[in-house]
């Protein structure tokens, strides 16, 4: 096995290791809260009968027990960050209320921190499940064929050409295409496609899709670690730990924050006394209520848990952000621009019109055709071939000797007729423009491509073909349009090409014929005019421009350097997937400011109530918890909704 092999097994253990220690410090710490409440119970009816000896010692337990993980949080990040933070503030709190004699409100005040605490773990790790979830579908083993014998092999041990063997419901353990068989694949956990899709001699496979009816054998062409599969987990893990703008300003608000406080709390331990006459003891309650109240726990908490919730809802569904920051830029978009080819369209020509002279048989028209552009490769070829045997399932492929000049058409001579398919130019411009009155005009305005059929040094067809938009293209973009933002198309296709799609799909602004370097320019042109821009597209000349746009999406079927350079992924080739992703942006950043809002409100009003003194500990301390548990619990709608 090679040494990379190794490492990546290694690796695979112990990310599994990570889950599991990430699954037992979820259930140690709502453990320890559960723990400490009761003994705050026992302690509580101890301490109404008078026996505080018993019950000091409960509280003191319960403190150790429920507040050792966040204590233990709190100082190491104070050290790490050289700043002090929430955690410490609670602790500060509950000592403070130990210290002159409230041991239960302190000990209520750790319970609840600590359930609060467990709730916030429970949120990390479950968007962490997620991702486990994930790779649980990816096979560790795959069935290696060689020398026609059958040996199972770890997947990091493939190599890029190898032949592996996938039975009817296993799951196919690396990308691939088929060498024999035929069967249908869930591709669900890769595209989002509900139903199998139909997969024969030739078409690719992909690694976590699950095999249906058919046995196949499969040539390996990406190692274990490349696949698409992997490269979706990758994505997703990197997503989830890059932080948010927002996040980012709270964290580094978080510690000016909480050196506020404990100034405003040192007052408020000496200035209530000499200004208001309240005695020693109300006042340095009163401002341990206020170390606590105004902690910003719930501020802290209002960010993280619905980015993560987000992305791994948009992870299911076949969205894959690749950070935070971008799924909150999303809903600032004010553009979005398209590219053309395998975005807005199909990328792949159809034949829509054929048109021959009255007196032309048509029989042997279509064997002619067919016998010549048969023995092309052309992606225009290929379209007219499978146009005619679905037409024309019974005409008969002749073997004919073809001559090719790339760029131009092909010529042949069938049955001592001489024939020539391909455009203007090859078979003659004049008679090519005014055939049929010019007809071939009309239908490049519409944006098709003409082939022009010559017999015997006459025009006597014409095949006219096109790049299908996509059906869901005009939805996609008047759903857009409803909502404010602008689409614009930049193609490298003919202006009349253009002009011709955008009109179909109602596009707000169009220009053909660019460069990728064009893009580039028009994309900075947009950002000055509108604000922010959001790019689409799939190719390797897309790429410049995803880079320069704000946010980059890249269709799940595009290029490499395409995926690699946006940053969002649509893993289904569907436009509608771009919709999704902008709602679910909106709704996160709704719930974001929704977070932000009712925490403040809940700490301002905390303080107010303090100050007047109509607010006692355990209820600042349920009030504060509280907020904080519900703002985790908003974040967490994220991952069902949309």
């Amino acid at each position: 096995m090679e040494l990379n092999s190794v490492s990546q097994i290694k690796h695979q253990s112990e990310s599994n290791k990570n889950r599991v220690y990430l699954k037992w410090m979820e259930h140690i710490e709502l453990i320890n809260a559960i723990v400490s409440g009761i003994l705050i119970g026992f302690g509580w009816y101890y301490n109404v009968q008078g026996n505080e000896k018993v019950a000091i010692p409960l509280f003191i337990l319960a403190f150790v027990i429920g507040g050792f993980a966040k204590a233990k949080e709190g100082i190491e990040d104070t050290i790490a960050d050289r700043t002090l933070n929430v955690e410490l503030l609670m602790i500060f709190a509950a000592i403070g209320s130990a210290i002159i004699g409230y041991w239960a409100e302190g000990a209520i005040l750790i319970f609840i921190f600590a359930l609060s605490g467990a709730l916030e773990t429970y949120t990390m790790n479950k968007s962490q499940r997620e991702i486990s979830a994930l790779m649980s579908l990816q096979p560790e083993e795959a069935l290696l064929i060689t020398n026609g014998k059958e040996r199972r092999v770890h997947v990091s041990a493939l190599t890029i050409g190898d032949i592996i063997l996938i039975k009817p419901g296993e799951r196919v353990a690396t990308d691939g295409y088929i060498l024999s068989g035929r069967t249908s694949i869930d591709q669900s956990a890769i595209t989002g496609e509900s139903m199998p899709v139909e997969k024969n001699l030739n078409d690719e496979v992909y690694a976590g899709t699950v095999n249906g009816n058919g046995s196949i054998t499969v040539s390996v062409t990406k190692k274990s670690s490349e696949t698409m599969f992997q490269k979706i987990i990758d994505l997703v893990q990197s997503a989830q730990s890059e932080k948010s703008p927002s996040q980012q300003f709270i964290e580094k608000f978080e510690g000016t924050y909480v050196k506020a406080v404990l100034i405003m709390v040192t007052l408020m331990m000496i200035l209530p006394h000499f200004l208001l006459g309240w005695s020693w003891n109300e006042t340095i309650y009163r401002a341990l209520v206020l170390m606590v109240v105004a902690s910003p726990c719930a501020l802290v908490a209002s960010i993280m848990p619905a980015t993560l919730s987000a992305i791994s809802n948009g992870a299911r569904k076949g969205l894959l952000f690749k950070g935070g920051m971008h799924l909150e830029r999303l809903n600032k978009t004010n553009v979005v621009v398209f590219d053309k080819t395998g975005t807005l369209t199909k990328g792949e020509p159809e034949v829509t019109d054929i048109l021959t002279l009255e007196d032309v048989d048509t029989e042997e028209f279509f064997e002619a055709v067919l016998s010549i552009e048969n023995q092309s490769n052309h992606p225009l070829a290929k379209a007219i071939v499978t146009k005619i045997n679905q037409d024309k399932p019974l005409i008969v492929v002749k073997m004919a000797s073809v001559d090719e000049k790339s760029g131009f058409g092909v010529s042949s001579t069938i049955h001592g007729v001489q024939w020539k398919i391909g455009k203007a130019d090859f078979v003659g411009r004049d008679e090519a423009d005014f055939f049929q009155n010019g007809i071939s005009a009309t239908l490049s305005k519409d944006g098709k491509t003409i082939v022009y059929v010559q017999r015997k040094g006459q025009i006597i067809g014409i095949i006219a073909l096109k790049d299908v938009v996509r059906e869901e293209a005009k939805a996609a973009i008047k759903k857009l349009q409803d909502d404010g933002i602008k689409a614009v198309m930049l193609t490298g296709d003919s202006v009349e090409t253009a002009e011709a799609i955008s009109k179909e799909l109602n596009i707000d602004i169009y220009k053909g014929e660019c460069l990728p370097e064009d893009k580039v320019t028009e994309v900075k042109l947009l950002k000055e005019k509108y604000g922010t821009v959001t790019m689409i597209g799939d190719g390797i000349n897309d790429a410049p421009a995803l880079a320069t746009a704000d946010v980059g999406i890249a269709m799940g079927e595009g290029t490499d350097v395409a995926l690699e350079t946006a940053d969002i992924v649509l893993m289904k080739n569907e436009l509608s997937k771009l919709t999704s992703a902008l709602t679910l942006s909106k709704k996160m950043n709704r719930i974001v400011k929704q977070n932000i809002v009712f925490s403040m409100s809940v700490i301002a009003l905390l303080i107010c109530s303090n100050f007047f003194q109509v607010l006692d500990l355990p209820l600042g301390v349920i009030g504060h918890e509280g907020s904080t548990i519900l703002v985790i619990l908003n974040g967490l709608r994220l991952l069902r909704e949309v």
